[in-house]
């Protein structure tokens, strides 16, 4: 008969163990099945509220720290016709319906596909101000509040695959 020795100085045969082993499988087997159904709501709940909180700022001239990078990258995609505070205002638009259908999950498949055009806007500024974005020290600031989106990225993929395992009705 084996024996192992366990944190308390206990010795415990193999029938002992196996059974801590088996209660502690038992348990994370609650912690995953609670995980696998919570997780992607809670992700995407919180996805929901960083554009919308980031949206509403735009609204207000001031509050956002990207309204300077915004108004050029709409510039820039739109040849010179959106500008300024209407640049502004489309972006908080659009980020702040993305946000309320990620929070509430109405209209989600909607929300996600603005999503992803969100974020080809978000991206831009690496390939029209690269080198402003990207020093010999590094990365700026601002080119690294950019490249953060990649993990904004990742868990919109994750909302995704789980929105699109549904068919559509």
């Amino acid at each position: 008969m084996s024996s192992t020795t366990i944190g308390t100085g206990r010795v415990a045969t193999g029938s002992g163990l196996d059974s801590i082993l088996d209660r502690a499988n038992a348990a994370q087997a609650v912690v995953q099945r609670f995980l696998a159904r919570a997780g992607v709501p809670a992700l995407r709940v919180s996805l929901g509220l960083v554009f919308l909180v980031f949206g509403v700022l735009k609204f207000f001239p001031g509050m956002s720290p990207v309204e300077g990078l915004v108004s050029r990258t709409w510039n820039a995609l739109s040849f010179g016709v959106v500008d300024g505070y209407a640049a502004l205002a489309l972006t908080a638009t659009l980020e702040v319906f993305v946000g309320i259908t990620l929070a509430t999950g109405l209209l989600l498949r909607i929300g996600l596909l603005a999503l992803a055009v969100t974020f080809v806007g978000v991206f831009s500024p690496l390939v029209f101000f690269a080198g402003e974005l990207f020093t010999a020290a590094g990365p700026t600031l601002t080119a690294q509040y950019i490249l953060k989106d990649v993990v904004l990225v990742a868990a919109a993929m994750v909302i995704a695959a789980k929105a699109f395992s549904r068919p559509i009705r």
